[in-house]
């Protein structure tokens, strides 16, 4: 049984584990627990001096020991008990339970990655759609209560997910990402930020997260390794548009510039290809979008810019503290009136005046 369930006339309450389970609110108090064996050690010492010895002849043969004279002691270690039941009883011992809730209001965070033909290149292990998957996959899993949804382009722009925060969701999603699943060929920038932006802009005005100060409550972050090549719209004007309904946006340009590895040739030798990007589209889009640009040349530091996008577009986090606090004080008190009654009842029978010479 539990000790808090326990009848206070239990000898579990003074047991050692019983008490290293407490809190105590006026701990200063039990260093008074010292002065007890202190104030004994003074009080016969004192009784010792003033006693008043009357001389008398016995025959050796007539002295006797008889254990009941140790009773003598008893008033004495009863009213000293009792001070220090009163010590623990100020000292006041209690629980405490405490329960933590949080939560956080979430940001929407739009990924926006591309899967045209270029991504096939392989300067990224094994080539940099996967190496962006796995990336992606990493940075969902170490957000909290955030919507994330995935818009896929090369020559068009399609919605993979919605904005969710159902993250085994997203990660099927993530692992069905693939260079077929979009049929024209090119990269259409401008398009994927306008269908990302049409996704984020949908949401109901009933499940948004409010505002906050000094940090975007929808976030996106486009990859992409080409210059806008197809599309109807031009990705300077999509960006405005995604600007005008608050969108925050990261823009991530992938791929080492020059001679990079891009599959086999008929021989089964790696074959090299020149490559090149022109930054000048993602730097302005993310300066349109108050965001950031980066260019990585490696899947660890295509890892590093996702970190710092984790650091940076963090929810705050809100945190409610419930402290549930039990007394106990009222147990010790009453055991050190009980011992009290002993006493004084004790001071009025032959216990208190056993002869001891």
């Amino acid at each position: 049984m539990p000790i808090d369930d326990q009848s206070w006339l239990s000898l579990d309450w003074f047991l050692p584990a019983t008490f290293s389970n407490y809190e105590f609110q006026n701990p200063f108090f039990l260093y008074l627990l010292l002065a007890v064996p202190l104030l004994l050690l003074l009080r016969w010492l004192i009784s010792l001096r003033s006693r008043q010895k009357l001389p008398i002849a016995f025959p050796k043969s007539a002295i006797r020991q008889s254990p009941v004279t140790i009773l003598r002691f008893l008033p004495t270690l009863l009213i000293m008990l009792v001070a220090a039941l009163l010590i623990v009883a100020l000292a006041r011992p209690q629980k405490s339970n405490e329960q933590v809730e949080q939560w956080s209001e979430g940001i929407d965070i739009m990924l926006v990655v591309d899967i045209s033909e270029s991504m096939r290149i392989e300067d990224f292990r094994p080539n940099r759609l996967e190496a962006a998957k796995d990336v992606a996959r990493d940075f969902i899993a170490g957000r909290m209560q955030d919507r994330i949804g995935l818009v896929v382009f090369s020559g068009d722009a399609y919605s993979l997910s919605p904005l969710t925060t159902d993250y085994e969701l997203l990660y099927r999603f993530i692992e069905d990402i693939d260079f077929n699943l979009i049929e024209s060929r090119g990269t259409a920038i401008g398009s994927a930020l306008a269908v990302a932006t049409n996704r984020m802009r949908d949401v109901e005005e009933g499940q948004e997260g409010p505002e906050r100060e000094g940090q975007a409550s929808k976030v996106m972050v486009l990859l992409s390794d080409g210059d806008n090549t197809a599309g109807n719209l031009d990705p300077i004007t999509a960006a405005e548009l995604a600007r005008a309904y608050g969108i925050k946006m990261y823009t991530i340009a992938i791929g080492k510039e020059g001679k990079v590895p891009f599959g086999k040739d008929f021989f089964g030798n790696t074959r090299y290809v020149e490559n090149s990007l022109d930054e000048t589209t993602l730097r302005e889009i993310a300066k349109i979008g108050e965001g950031e640009f980066y260019r990585v040349s490696n899947k660890e530091a295509l890892k590093e810019v996702f970190d710092l996008i984790d650091k940076y577009e963090k929810a705050e986090i809100k945190e409610t503290r419930y402290k549930d606090t039990t007394d106990y004080y009222w147990i010790y008190l009453s055991w050190a009136i009980v011992f009290f009654l002993i006493w004084m009842i004790l001071k009025s029978t032959f216990v208190s005046n056993v002869l001891t010479d």
